[in-house]
């Protein structure tokens, strides 16, 4: 009898000073805000409106990635490519105009955050969404006060799956990889975190792309950002 993929057992992490948190999917539910943002884009350009289901399956890799999954729909490459620019603008427009009115936190959000800056730990809240977008939305929702990096998909040269936004935030918490964890709702997070040389644990919530988190490669899936604070043991700032 098939059943759903066991959950992997999640150790304690010990010697942890840092954690490295994505924003859509893994603190905030953003999809909504896409859905209109990207259906308002499409009726400039008289297509039909898609589903939140599927826009979700295309959240997680940049704007850019997005609205070219979106067009894709519709078009073929040659015509994506022609629609592009005036599409991503268009998009950007209408996303700016409700950026974070249809969002909500995920339940444990803010208590995780609290208890992980409890236990010491910095924080930075890495993402591929649009700095201009991510960090209103941050403040818009409380969470800002959080963190004291906030990279978005537009600051570095790379974004996730690549390591170097992780690599960054080492570099400027002045930490060794090992002593930092990601925490994140898709393989976008694990495969930099991996790459990187950090741990890495996931929420089961959020958008992976259509994929079940359990194919992930991680250290581990949490229920809650508070779950995963109680995964880190009290020694994470004795040295």
């Amino acid at each position: 009898m098939n059943g759903p993929a066991a959950r992997p057992v999640v150790a304690m992490l010990s010697g942890i000073r840092a954690a490295i948190i994505d924003l859509d999917g893994t603190m905030l539910d953003t999809a909504p805000d896409f859905l209109v943002a990207i259906n308002r884009m499409r009726e400039e350009f008289s297509l039909a409106p898609l589903a939140l289901e599927r826009i979700k399956l295309f959240v997680g890799k940049g704007s850019e990635n997005l609205i070219r999954r979106v067009l894709a729909v519709d078009f073929d490459a040659p015509q994506v490519e022609q629609h592009f620019d005036l599409a991503l603008a268009s998009y950007q427009r209408h996303y700016h105009a409700i950026n974070g009115d249809h969002s909500s936190i995920y339940p444990g959000v803010r208590e995780g955050l609290r208890a992980l800056q409890q236990k010491g730990l910095r924080l930075a809240c890495v993402t591929n969404k649009p700095i201009a977008f991510a960090r209103p939305l941050l403040e818009k929702t409380g969470l800002r006060p959080y963190f004291e990096l906030v990279y978005g998909g537009d600051c570095l040269p790379q974004k996730k799956p690549h390591p170097l936004p992780l690599l960054q935030v080492c570099r400027d918490f002045v930490l060794q990889p090992q002593q930092v964890v990601a925490i994140g709702d898709s393989s976008n997070d694990a495969q930099a975190a991996r790459a990187a040389g950090c741990k890495v644990l996931n929420v089961p919530y959020g958008y992976n792309h259509g994929q079940a988190i359990q194919e992930v490669d991680s250290d581990g899936i949490v229920d809650t950002l508070l779950d995963a604070a109680a995964l880190i043991s009290e020694d994470c700032c004795a040295s």
